[in-house]
């Protein structure tokens, strides 16, 4: 975490980038500690949530190119599970997209939506909303937190 938050807004970038991917990364501390050192709350902001809309979005395009042995092998997604989320996406759709920050099964969720070929437009602006949501709320704990204690 150390060679993230050296980076300043570029490891911040990186890390919300990781984070949104298969890769286990926790981007809240990078966030929490920019922002307790003075980083600028509104830009740590819009590049958290970029970075973590970009990666995944990738996560996204993995399941649109889904070859199952290199998603096996490489990222341990699981065919049986992206089919059991297909329960989701029919009655859900899009708006599933929403919750692709929630951790484990959002990366799921991206990998099945691009699977299922859900529209990416649609996709893209559930998922660029629940996580900026996500920051938002996790930045202004992190100001309530520093303010409090």
């Amino acid at each position: 975490m150390e060679d993230y938050i050296e980076l300043g807004y570029w490891g911040l970038f990186l890390a919300s980038f990781l984070a949104a991917t298969v890769i286990p990364l926790s981007s809240e501390i990078v966030l929490s500690v920019l922002i307790a050192n003075g980083f600028d709350f509104i830009f740590c902001l819009l590049v958290a949530t970029l970075g973590n809309w970009l990666g995944g979005l990738s996560s996204y395009g993995l399941g649109w190119l889904a070859n199952w042995k290199i998603l096996e092998r490489y990222f341990g997604i699981k065919q049986e599970k992206v089919f059991a989320i297909k329960k989701y996406i029919n009655p859900w759709g899009s708006p599933l997209a929403f919750l692709c920050w929630l951790p484990l099964v959002g990366d799921v969720f991206a990998v099945a939506l691009g699977f299922f070929r859900v529209s990416f437009p649609k996709v893209s602006l559930w998922m660029l909303l629940g996580k900026l949501i996500r920051y938002t709320l996790w930045g202004l704990f992190t100001l309530w937190g520093i303010r409090f204690f």
